[in-house]
């Protein structure tokens, strides 16, 4: 397995379970509008990170190669859709904008400590 591979596979599992952690420690601790944004903010970006990696598996895989154009179309068309998802969210005054947040953050939390333990298993295979 390639170190690529090794590394989606690893965020895409570090994705879900970061979201149930903060999800429960947050109902925990927090108050419901927190929590459900929180859950809120996490579904939306986990989501958007599986449709990301499914268009550009399906655009960069012969022969389906497709134009850089209509991928970036495809990007800034989910990112216009989560805008306006957090926007009703918020200012419907369904979540806490600091739980949406929280929650907002578990993909680039996951890639983080994917990179960690990468960078980790990199400096100990030279140690050892």
């Amino acid at each position: 397995m390639s170190i690529q591979e090794r590394l989606l596979k690893f965020v895409v599992r570090a994705n879900w379970v970061l979201l149930v952690l903060a999800s429960v420690i947050s109902s925990m601790t927090a108050s419901p509008g927190i929590t459900l944004g929180v859950i809120a903010g996490g579904l939306i970006v986990t989501v958007n990170f599986h449709l990301l990696h499914r268009t550009l598996k399906k655009s960069l895989t012969p022969p389906h190669l497709a134009s850089q154009n209509s991928v970036l179309v495809k990007y800034y068309i989910r990112f216009l859709i989560s805008g306006v998802i957090i926007f009703f969210l918020i200012f419907g005054g369904v979540v806490d904008p600091r739980g949406l947040f929280i929650g907002l953050s578990v993909v680039v939390a996951s890639i983080t400590l994917a990179t960690i333990c990468e960078v980790k298993k990199l400096i100990f295979k030279e140690a050892v």
